[in-house]
């Protein structure tokens, strides 16, 4: 455990203390990896009790190192009070930091009484920063981030600790994602790779997550995003469709059409170098791209999809591609992360990662 010492040392302590004092926080920081570790093996078992010697360890130790030498500010505590103001409550800041909601809630408590100034304020819905929370959490997040960057400086070159917890598109994850993922975890046996895979929307902070790899285009938002490639889409219909609606040429045409889609999304075609905007409307709606390919197969509507889909389709004639002359724009890949001055150094590795992938795949597409 990291500490930020402030003020003058207390009383003096004697060298048969200070020998007392050091065992016990080396038993400390031995007993506390190997409990965590235990919680990983037992996975779904209950590991309450073990999270609960966890919390008391962190903090006896804490209590010692205040108690004979005058710390005031623990960097723990500090990154607790991001995470809660950040994710908005100690239930997600929980997650994210891979603790207990007890821990949480008692580090903020320390951190409140040693400032002497209330920090946030507790409601039914989760925590909103004070005045002084907001001005704090600035200086806070500062201390937080260097600390990370002197530590990722002195670690071995190449070497990554911690949790990496990634939010990914079923669509693409298992296929496309999934390898680069089980590689960086083969190449840092130390690191945590923790991936969920879903086509909803993630909200990043309010989930815990450290990043998300996202296709397609992005929505406006507070999250910084880096594009580590991009794939293409394209407008197909079976041919029985075809022989009974007819093959739309132009977008006006294309809105006469039943679409199959995922929701009330804006569908976007190229016009040379222009870019149109569609509101088509359909009546069977997924949020998966391998549902909607399954669901235009079947003749229901038309579908825009990632050609990478659909590829096997287009080669044996089950789908035709539509409105050629009005393609869609390609689809970007990308890491999007929260908003912070300084990226993890394990996100620049599985984003380094994705774009040595991504960069082989779409040279091997294109040739």
């Amino acid at each position: 455990m990291l500490l930020l010492r402030r003020g003058e040392i207390g009383r003096r302590v004697l060298p048969s203390e200070g020998a007392l004092i050091d065992s016990v926080i080396f038993i400390c920081d031995a007993v506390a990896p190997v409990l965590v570790k235990l919680c990983r093996e037992m996975r779904n078992a209950n590991v309450g009790p073990v999270l609960s010697i966890c919390d008391t360890i962190g903090t006896i130790r804490a209590l010692i190192c205040r108690e004979y030498r005058n710390v005031d500010l623990d960097i723990e505590d500090l990154r607790t009070f991001v995470e809660v103001a950040d994710t908005g409550g100690v239930s997600p800041a929980a997650r994210r930091l891979g603790i207990s909601k007890s821990m949480v809630s008692r580090r903020l408590i320390r951190l409140e009484k040693d400032l002497g100034v209330q920090l946030l304020a507790r409601t039914t819905r989760g925590a909103a920063l004070t005045e002084a929370g907001i001005t704090f959490r600035e200086y806070a997040a500062r201390v937080c981030t260097e600390i990370d960057i002197a530590k990722e400086t002195i670690l071995p070159a190449g070497d990554l600790r911690g949790r990496l917890r990634i939010a990914a598109p079923l669509t693409f994850g298992p296929t496309h994602f999934a390898p680069v993922l089980a590689s960086l975890a083969q190449r840092h046996p130390e690191l945590q790779v923790q991936a969920s895979y879903t086509d909803r929307f993630v909200d990043l902070i309010a989930e815990g997550f450290d990043c998300a790899i996202r296709v397609g285009h992005l929505a406006d938002s507070n999250m910084l995003a880096r594009r580590v490639g991009w794939t293409s889409a394209k407008y197909v219909a079976t041919p029985d469709y075809i022989k009974k609606h007819g093959s739309p040429e132009t977008p006006e045409e294309f809105l006469t059409h039943e679409v199959v889609m995922q929701g009330t999304e804006t569908w976007l075609a190229m016009d040379g170098d222009k870019i149109i905007t569609l509101k088509p409307q359909g009546r069977f709606k997924a949020d998966n791209a391998v549902a909607l390919v399954a669901a235009a197969l079947a003749g229901i509507g038309l579908a825009g999809v990632p050609e990478e889909l659909i590829r096997e389709h287009l080669a044996s004639g089950a789908l035709v591609p539509v409105m050629t002359r009005y393609p869609p724009p390609k689809l970007g890949i990308y890491v999007v992360r929260p908003p912070g001055q300084h990226p993890a150094r394990k996100i620049r590795v599985l984003t380094e990662m994705l774009v040595e992938c991504f960069e082989d795949f779409s040279t091997h597409r294109e040739n």
